[in-house]
């Protein structure tokens, strides 16, 4: 009996949280060793103070005076930590800049947080509320974005936390490493019912996946949704290929270096089609005058992840002739 306890809380004893993505692993083994390091440290400094405390305590017969300089001691207790402490921001940097870097292979899914759920689109344009299927052992990009106040997209079990800021797009990645059902909170306090705004990551087998995002699925993907609003704005109008309004060429536009009419010049991303579409006198292209109206009460959220996702589409394999 008490065996069978012993192995049962052995088997619930964590040091840390569940773990169940590459991110995940990653942040704990920095914590692991950020949270080593610091009690190292704190145990030396705690073992230090009651020896001098023991030592040169009232009556305790030793010198008190002339205290001679050790340089090569104060050197060691400062530079050594402060290496070591240089060592753990530096791997801290390098993981959060791999956050962001996403691999070219990764599943795009695109979420709209609003009060008080989570919408999430897949490429083939399923769509979800407040789940997230996802395959095991495949990069997942997600390019999130709110549609009221600022919202949050926490789950712990992945160690993944971005905030939603409204007028703009944030993103991460991620890749999974263990099946089963996690939970997705919001982490920012958007309103009353913020406390409710739940969710989960469901993570499948590739091929159950496969099934599940082909089940059902009788509604155009993302990309086309996105080409078929691109020509009901009229926006083909100005920037077809055989258009005879003089308008910059969008096939393959992301990723792809703009210059701007005041000189600056900036690598077009999800957030400057955003800004292109609602605020287009923000950024103009050189060469080119400042006529696009704007769209902004036009579309929605969802549209312009559309539109982001056929503008995708249009580029080209590298080598390609344009």
């Amino acid at each position: 009996m008490n065996g069978d306890t012993d192995a049962r809380l052995s088997a619930n004893f964590r040091l840390l949280a569940e773990s169940a993505s590459t991110v995940a692993q990653d942040a704990d083994l920095l914590f692991t060793a950020m949270l080593i390091l610091c009690g190292v440290v704190a145990l030396g400094v705690c073992i230090a103070v009651v020896f001098f405390a023991v030592r040169y305590r009232q009556g305790a017969r030793v010198a008190r005076g002339n205290v001679e300089r050790h340089l090569g001691l104060e050197l060691g207790w400062t530079l050594v930590p402060l290496a070591l402490f240089i060592v753990l921001f530096a791997w801290g940097a390098h993981g959060f800049v791999r956050l962001y870097r996403v691999p070219p292979d990764a599943l795009p899914v695109y979420v709209v947080a609003k009060q008080w759920m989570w919408k999430l689109q897949h490429r083939n344009g399923k769509r979800e509320i407040n789940e997230l299927h996802v395959p095991l052992g495949q990069p997942v990009h997600l390019l999130m974005t709110s549609q009221d106040a600022i919202h949050s997209f926490y789950v712990p079990a992945f160690r993944l936390k971005q905030d939603l800021v409204p007028g703009r797009y944030t993103g991460l990645w991620f890749t999974a490493t263990q099946l089963g059902e996690f939970r997705l909170f919001c982490a920012e306090y958007c309103g009353t019912e913020h406390s409710q705004m739940l969710g989960r990551v469901v993570v499948m087998n590739p091929g159950e996946y496969a099934r599940w995002l082909g089940s059902g699925n009788e509604q155009p993907s993302l990309a086309q949704y996105g080409f078929a609003r691109f020509r009901q704005l009229g926006c083909s109008g100005c920037h077809a290929a055989g258009s005879t309004v003089h308008a910059p060429a969008l096939e393959g536009l992301i990723g792809r270096t703009v210059h701007l009419q005041d000189g600056r010049s900036l690598v077009a991303d999800e957030n400057y089609v955003r800004d292109a579409i609602l605020l287009p006198k923000k950024d103009v292209v050189a060469g080119f005058e400042p006529v696009m109206p704007s769209f902004a009460g036009q579309v929605s959220e969802e549209d312009i992840q559309a539109l982001i996702a056929y503008l995708r589409s249009t580029a080209q394999p590298a080598g390609a002739p344009r």
